[in-house]
């Protein structure tokens, strides 16, 4: 059987790893690479491989970093069939059409582009349409055959909704082995999501390490962060608080902790804005699957729909509604997408608070190398937005403990559900940094042997 690694190989983006083990040959996601002067090209080489060769695809979730080049993929291999949870099956078409809308926009609009002329869009509706037609949503837990010689089972990661740990059983010399792929392992006790669950055995197991080489805070300490950054900007009355956010998975992460931090008396008085059509969507989606997510969403959305939520929320719908927000100068909470600014409104609202020291940026999760969100979290004192320089003099204020991702404990801890010690343990979907990091905590903690592939190395396991 060979591995070879196509992404999230000592980088955190772009996910997508692809097996042959004799007379059956997949690929475990096809995710976007994000952020940097290099996150364009290699999109566009992508893929490395033949498609056509392929018997089926898996997707482990619906953050583009792990989804975003399916219709690429899906164009080149038409009748390849894809299978996911069926809250990812929900959210793939919600995510990749912001994604391809994007994309139209940025082609449109080169001045946005410092004048340079805008490589043309990666796939537009049409490509989404036609991917979409391919997936197959099955329910955790469930054993399911995509192939004669391979059986799939899909857990759920505790990441965002519909996260999954895939299970691969494939026949390899006349032997079943077991491949475990984390995907995104997401921290326990978090709002939202359920935690993650235990696996306990595999041969070959390839495990996430975005924060291999950190800990959160706790999650009480997390929560006063964010009340103390609320106060902060809000309680002196002249001027806003910018969250960037993702649209899946923090948007909702963050209604919830204000709905809760609101019913507790913590908090009060607020005015919320959360200015994403995507974020909309992906909201509707997610308290759609109550079956999925943990049982204290359900007070958030009852009292959401029956209008009786302690603050006042607007989710936006349209461009003219979005840029009536920036005619507040005081008093409102922004929530906008992208999480780590690199595209859509936040970058608008950016332009308008960030050179206001009465104003707050709040981040609530990594944010890559070579993104606008990284330049601000590491002190840029200026950034470029719209071809203008912006000052930065709005506090910045990160929450070390909301990441939807496993710290280095967290991760231990969820490998020390095995039994015994995979054959070959690989760290991925860190930073170069990180994941040699863990994979040295792994040697040392558990005793494990673990490799750190490089991009497009292929391994025989």
């Amino acid at each position: 059987m060979r591995i070879r690694f196509l992404g999230a190989a000592r980088e955190v983006t772009g996910s997508c790893f692809l097996v042959d083990a004799g007379r059956v040959r997949f690929v475990v996601d096809c995710g976007m690479h994000q952020g940097g002067r290099e996150a364009g090209p290699k999109n566009r080489a992508f893929p490395a491989f033949d498609p056509t060769d392929l018997d089926f695809a898996l997707v482990t979730h619906a953050h583009l970093d792990h989804c975003g080049l399916l219709p690429v993929l899906s164009a080149r291999a038409p009748a390849l069939p894809v299978y996911t949870t069926r809250a990812t099956a929900d959210l793939l078409p919600v995510m990749l059409m912001d994604s391809a809308h994007i994309q139209s926009r940025e082609h449109s609009h080169p001045s946005h582009r410092r004048g340079l002329a805008a490589a043309p869009p990666l796939f537009g509706v049409k490509e989404v349409e036609r991917a979409m037609r391919r997936v197959n949503g099955v329910p955790y837990g469930v054993e399911f055959r995509p192939h004669p010689q391979a059986r799939v089972r899909f857990l759920d990661a505790g990441h965002i909704l519909g996260s999954a740990i895939v299970e691969v059983r494939v026949r390899d010399g006349g032997r079943e082995r077991v491949i475990v792929f984390s995907g995104d392992l997401g921290q326990p006790s978090r709002p939202v999501v359920r935690d993650p669950q235990a696996v306990s055995r595999a041969d070959v197991l390839l495990v996430e390490s975005t924060y291999g080489d950190r800990l959160h805070k706790s999650m009480d300490d997390t929560v006063r962060e964010l009340v103390g950054a609320v106060r902060d900007t809000l309680g002196r009355g002249r001027g806003n608080l910018v969250v960037p956010a993702f649209a899946l998975g923090r948007t909702q992460e963050l209604l919830v902790l204000l709905f809760e931090l609101c019913e507790k008396g913590e908090l009060g008085d607020l005015n919320v804005f959360v200015d994403s059509p995507l974020a909309r969507q992906a909201t509707a989606v997610t308290f759609a699957h109550l079956e999925s997510l943990d049982p204290a969403v359900e007070r958030f959305v009852a009292a959401h729909r029956r209008r009786r939520l302690p603050f006042r929320l607007r989710l936006t719908r349209t461009p003219e509604e979005s840029m009536a927000i920036n005619k507040i100068r005081a008093g409102a909470i922004i929530i906008a997408a992208s999480g780590m600014c690199d595209a859509g409104r936040i970058r608008h609202h950016l332009r308008h608070n960030l050179g206001r020291e009465e104003c707050g940026i709040l981040f609530t999760g990594f944010q890559a190398a070579g993104t606008l969100g990284r330049r601000l979290v590491d002190g840029a004192s200026s950034v470029r937005l719209f071809g203008e320089s912006v000052p930065v003099r709005a506090r910045i204020h990160t929450l070390g403990g909301l990441s939807a991702h496993a710290d280095r404990k967290a991760l231990l801890a969820w490998l020390g559900g095995f039994r015994q010690p995979p054959s070959r343990t690989f760290v991925v979907h860190g930073e170069e940094a990180a994941a040699i990091a863990f994979a040295a905590t792994i040697e040392e903690r558990l005793g494990w042997p673990a490799e750190v592939p490089e991009r497009f190395q292929t391994i025989e396991c």
